[in-house]
């Protein structure tokens, strides 16, 4: 392409571009006069009505929310805490997990618009590092996206005064001259060259407080009886009064045009805003500093107002400023607010009981959502506090603990870390850092708080079991049938155990600051060439060695592997080492992986028949034949099952029949209900082939290690290529790290199966 090619499609996309903005901005309906503006409203009383809560309420719903399951039960989860909007995947930005904390927030605002206002200040409280700030972060961006929206439209007004070219004479402050524009019903869209002053206004006051108090009540009653809404209109809009420079500028046009109210609308000009963070537009974040929220100071000492009406000239007029004016309408989150000193904010007891906050010169009326976070050091000191009582009235606190499913966790790094990360990234690399956070933050059950037998069993659980049970509902596969299903029934109760308690389950523990120190530093070991699990491992255990710097390292340890790290890294390595077997395992191709699905599904179905005294129809010969002993008693050798076979399969059928009372209208999958059973077949079928999967890890790491000289022939070659393509395509190991995994298990596993 030529260079005046390139020009003229620039030029080509510059003219597309501002068409469509142009569009856009005719679309967005951004400039009306206030006749239009009650046309809009009257359009659609509810959305255009609504105060702060309740349109962050509205958020939530626009984006809808959906119902997952997790091992411990069904959650909700709001959409909007995964940035919909965004452009590409993973969203780093995004909130995982939390399901209960969004749960409370919205539950939070649906009490706030059943009670007319936002009384109340949501507190996020919680350890360092548990996504309360991430919390807020995702309701701003929701907010500001969702005010770009036809559905989430937002409207203030200022004041317009035409110029004197307009108007002949004046326009009413000076003499009694006859006006030109009289046939002009507002002055809202004139020319920038047709007018003198514009008199922007800081506080987004509601276009309808225009209206007197007693008439807007009655319009808006009525508004809202044909509208059918079903919930009382907010409090803001019905009570609410301008702010003291919209007042004083209504008064002097109000009197000069002699109480014509018509008049005094003319100069209305209603225009549409956006939120914004960045440009603290209804998005205002407030750090632990010390200094006063809000303010004023006079503009009639520092800015010329010649331009103004000879009646506003000599009035005194004063700006609002600070974040709680820059957050009206929106969200205002105080960032760590208990590290202020408790002086810095006692003015928010009065202000949020009142909706109210004093300046010198007038009561601002506040409508914005107040979010706080807060560690729980910081709390547990301030219910110390005299003050304390008094101010838990006016909070919200909503418990923000660390994430107890490593799954969840491995999302975080995978989403926020990685993307930093230069090098290849190898499989679980992220995976034993997420074991390892969450098993930091296990608590040893107590068996008191359950009962009967549940007790028992649960204080029995080791730590990485705890672990294992939260993040994939997998129980120890040492328990038996009665005990598994027992300790899988109650699960919720497990997960809820420390709710009650201040040292709750999440509140303890390596945080995912500490972790993604880990994880950047790893990646940088020289001897690795890309973030190896291997290389994670070891930055752990360096980490661990910093007792003095981290509470959680300085727990003692308890039975089970609680609090104890070196046995944590130690359950970890072994996992890792468990898993690559397996992947190397299914790689070689000596057994079809369906296979051992399909083996246990004719099991199942063979011992059904034996139950129920039914036939089954051969699959060949098409006859009906009794249920096949031998293969029954083959596949129960493979489990393990040495006593009592019966009372083995009448047990399966039991936990069939119980899955289908917990999961109505769905497939049975036996292989699906009973994958413990699965996992064993495969564990004693793969110990039969473990010393081909090892020389096969043996050859690999001979084979790229020293090429050629390696001396392994072509046939050889043959398997291991297919062997490394399986581990390219289904797990995603490059070359370099298939012969590290596989010089690992030669070393640690295979040292007795190889020479």
């Amino acid at each position: 392409m030529t260079a005046t090619e390139r020009l003229t499609r620039a030029r080509e996309h510059l003219n597309t571009l501002t068409n469509h903005i142009l569009e856009r901005y005719r679309h967005g309906r951004r400039v009306l006069s206030f006749e239009e503006y009650l046309d809009l409203f009257a359009s659609d009383p509810v959305r255009h009505g609504r105060d702060a809560s309740r349109y962050l309420r509205d958020v939530f719903d626009y984006y809808g929310s959906e119902v997952i399951q997790k091992p411990w039960g069904q959650e909700r989860r709001f959409r909007l805490f995964d940035l919909p909007w965004e452009v590409g995947s993973p969203r780093r930005e995004a909130l995982v997990g939390q399901e209960r904390v969004q749960q409370e927030i919205y539950r939070s605002l649906c009490n706030f618009a059943r009670e007319g206002r936002a009384n109340r200040l949501i507190l996020l409280h919680g350890p360092n590092g548990s996504a309360k700030s991430t919390v807020a972060a995702c309701l701003v961006r929701a907010l500001e996206h969702y005010s770009t929206l036809d559905e989430g439209a937002l409207y203030r007004f200022h004041w317009v005064f035409p110029s004197q070219k307009t108007i002949r004479g004046s326009i009413g402050f000076g003499g009694e001259g006859e006006r030109k524009t009289a046939h002009i019903q507002s002055y809202a869209h004139l020319d920038e060259t047709q007018i003198d002053a514009r008199l922007q206004i800081e506080i987004r006051d509601h276009p309808l407080f225009l209206l007197p108090a007693s008439e807007r009540r009655e319009l808006i009653r009525e508004l809202w009886a044909d509208a059918g809404a079903q919930e009382a209109p907010p409090e803001w809009l019905v009570k609410g009064h301008l702010n003291k420079k919209n007042q004083q500028v209504f008064e002097a046009l109000l009197a000069t045009y002699k109480g014509d109210l018509k008049e005094v609308l003319r100069h209305v000009q209603v225009e549409r805003y956006f939120l914004s963070h960045r440009y603290r537009v209804g998005a205002v974040t407030i750090g632990p500093q010390m200094s006063v929220d809000a303010g004023e100071s006079q503009i009639t000492a520092d800015r010329s107002l010649a331009a103004l009406p000879t009646a506003l000239q000599a009035t005194t007029l004063f700006e609002a400023r600070g974040e709680l004016i820059d957050a009206q309408g929106g969200l205002l989150e105080f960032s760590d607010l208990l590290k202020r000193p408790i002086d810095a904010f006692k003015y928010l007891q009065l202000s949020i009981e009142t909706g109210e906050v004093a300046l010198n010169q007038q009561n601002v009326q506040l409508n914005c959502v107040m979010i706080g976070s807060a560690n729980e050091v910081h709390l547990d000191a301030f219910r110390e506090h005299h003050e304390f009582p008094s101010f838990r009235g006016r909070f919200e606190l909503i418990r923000t603990p660390y994430l107890l499913s490593y799954l969840e966790e491995q999302q975080i790094y995978d989403n926020q870390i990685l993307p930093q990360i230069t090098r290849p990234i190898a499989p679980h690399a992220t995976r034993v850092a997420a074991m390892f956070a969450v098993l930091t933050r296990m608590r040893k059950p107590t068996a008191e708080h359950f009962k009967g037998p549940l007790g028992p069993l649960v204080a029995q659980l080791s730590a990485f079991e705890k672990m294992e049970l939260f993040a994939t509902g997998a129980v120890p596969e040492r328990l038996d049938a009665e005990a598994a299903k027992l300790l899988r029934a109650h699960i919720a109760d497990l997960y809820h155990e420390s709710d009650t308690l201040s040292v709750y389950e999440g509140r303890i523990g390596a945080s995912p600051r500490e972790m993604r120190h880990v994880l950047l530093n790893a990646a940088q070991n020289p001897q690795f060439e890309y973030l190896s699990p291997l290389a994670v491992l070891d930055e752990i255990e360096l980490l661990c060695s910093r007792k003095s710097e981290f509470a959680w390292l300085q727990e003692k340890p308890l039975p089970g592997g609680y609090h104890d790290v070196r046995g944590m890294l130690e359950s970890i390595r072994h996992r890792l080492y468990d898993t690559w077997e397996e992947e190397f395992r299914i790689s070689t191709g000596l057994v079809d992986e369906a296979a051992y699905d399909d083996l246990f599904e004719r099991y199942f179905s063979h011992v059904s028949a034996w139950i129920k005294g039914e036939k089954l129809r051969n699959r060949i010969t098409g006859d009906y034949e009794n249920p096949d002993a031998h293969l029954m008693k083959s596949v129960e050798k493979l489990l393990g099952v040495a006593s009592n076979p019966e009372d083995f399969r009448r047990g399966l059928i039991s936990g069939i029949a119980a899955w289908a009372i917990e999961h109505p209208g769905q497939k049975v999958d036996p292989a699906h209900v009973f994958p413990q059973h699965v996992r064993k077949m495969r564990a004693t079928i793969f110990a039969e082939r473990r010393q081909a999967v090892a020389a096969l890890c043996r050859d690999v790491v001979r084979m790229l290690r020293d090429g050629p000289s390696a001396g392994i022939d072509e046939t050889r070659q043959e398997k291991i290529r297919a062997m490394l393509g399986r581990l390219r395509e289904r797990f995603g190991y490059d070359e370099t790290m298939a012969r590290d995994a596989a010089s690992a298990l030669v070393r640690w596993r295979f040292a007795d199966l190889v020479v």
